[in-house]
């Protein structure tokens, strides 16, 4: 039962990484239900082959190392961080800093990404990101869901420059916050294009085909970054 238990510690502290509740993860795994993710987060039974089998084949198995998983021996990332500059459809060009230390947020723990801008006491960072001859980046979070995919995968870490709604160049990813019509905060990472209705409003475009471009509002856009560059774990073999 204590190994069920720090397994269940582990997968949490798994979900908690890349910000994903039981039915979400389950969902990434195709599962049809999230029972299997629900038993083995409460220590109920232990990981199956099919568990493995489906975790080796999803979108997590270049980011966790399944040996910490199986036996807490390592670390739960795998080793080899690949730093990209995103380079891909930019319409600008970056000065580049030599050296610079980015901080790295846990976006879970704060209310909302204004709440991260804020002006006021800064948030206090998990730890700070070094990285040579990028751009000048304000922070780092965690990327959730699959609308940038292949570009960006869940899990990997976006580095960003906050700016202000009259800064944006269409055509450039930006991590931005929408306050919806039910006075909700949407957060999401997209490239920001005209849109057909007119200067007041922006489309919202994704990498991933599967997602439709959405048309949202200026006025409701209540905090906005230019992501400069993408931080993804792969193994060392």
């Amino acid at each position: 039962m204590k190994e069920n238990t720090e397994v269940s510690s582990r997968l949490q502290k798994m979900l908690d990484f890349i910000g994903l509740n039981a039915p979400e993860f389950a969902k990434k795994l195709d599962y049809n239900r999230p029972q299997t993710i629900y038993d083995i987060l409460s220590g109920k039974a232990k990981p199956s082959f099919d568990f493995f089998h489906k975790l080796a084949n999803s979108e997590y198995s270049d980011l966790f190392d399944f040996k910490w998983f199986v036996d807490g021996k390592g670390d739960m990332i795998k080793e080899e961080p690949i730093i990209t500059p995103l380079s891909i459809n930019r319409k600008t060009k970056d000065g580049i800093i030599e050296n610079q230390e980015v901080p790295f947020y846990d976006f879970s723990a704060v209310a909302g990404l204004q709440a991260l801008f804020d002006s006021g006491a800064p948030h206090k960072a998990l730890q700070t990101i070094k990285i040579p001859n990028l751009p000048k980046c304000d922070g780092a979070i965690n990327v959730t869901g699959d609308s940038m995919y292949p570009l960006l995968k869940s899990g990997d870490i976006i580095l960003y420059k906050q700016i202000t709604v009259d800064d944006i160049f269409f055509g450039e990813m930006y991590l931005l916050s929408i306050l919806t019509k039910g006075q909700e905060e949407y957060v999401t990472v997209k490239y920001v294009q005209k849109s057909e209705l007119g200067n007041e409003w922006v489309k919202l475009v994704s990498q991933n085909p599967h997602h439709q471009p959405k048309d949202f509002k200026i006025k409701d856009i209540t905090a906005i970054a230019l992501v400069k560059a993408s931080v993804r774990f792969n193994t060392m073999f």
